[in-house]
């Protein structure tokens, strides 16, 4: 199973109403719970030993809403109020995986970019830590960096955007 299999089925786990899955073939074994998995508590496991392709989008985490996508929510919200887009015309860069946002490489070093630095395609801009590895996530536009959406240390989830960048900065 392909590192790319295993976020398509978290993805799709996180959407069913499973507490557990567990996938085994000859070569590769692998169980995943959510925060609601119980021992015993009766709830169907998959088991199966053929290839697993799972396309379905993340549309919401198991986990919780923090505070750092509020901010996000209140800016979308005084856009609608007032008519106006705050966003038209700037570049997202969106987290490809689910896992925690780090601004930089550990806490005693520098953020890899901040507000009013300038990017471009290939920079890495931040890691996202899933299952224990750090995953170096690089710009996939150029301009300046206006605006970063995430707080440090926080969860994020696939397709979230993390950074707004203004391509003619």
């Amino acid at each position: 199973m392909t590192f790319k299999e295993i976020q398509d089925l978290l993805k799709f786990i996180s959407k069913s109403d499973l507490s557990e899955v567990r996938i085994k073939d000859s070569e590769f074994e692998i169980t995943v719970r959510n925060k609601n998995y119980t021992k015993g508590g009766g709830t169907p496991t998959l088991v199966s030993s053929h290839p697993v392709s799972v396309a379905a989008p993340v549309v919401q985490s198991p986990e919780p809403q923090t505070e750092a996508k509020a901010p996000a929510a209140q800016t979308a919200q005084a856009a609608e109020s007032t008519g106006k887009d705050n966003t038209e015309g700037l570049l997202e860069i969106k987290s490809p995986i689910v896992g925690t946002f780090y601004r930089s490489s550990s806490p005693d070093k520098p953020p890899f970019v901040s507000v009013g630095d300038s990017v471009g395609e290939g920079q890495v801009v931040c890691i996202v830590e899933a299952i224990n590895i750090i995953n170096e996530i690089e710009s996939e536009v150029s301009g300046k960096i206006v605006k970063v959406l995430i707080e440090d240390a926080s969860p994020v989830e696939y397709d979230q955007v993390l950074f707004l960048v203004d391509p003619k900065g």
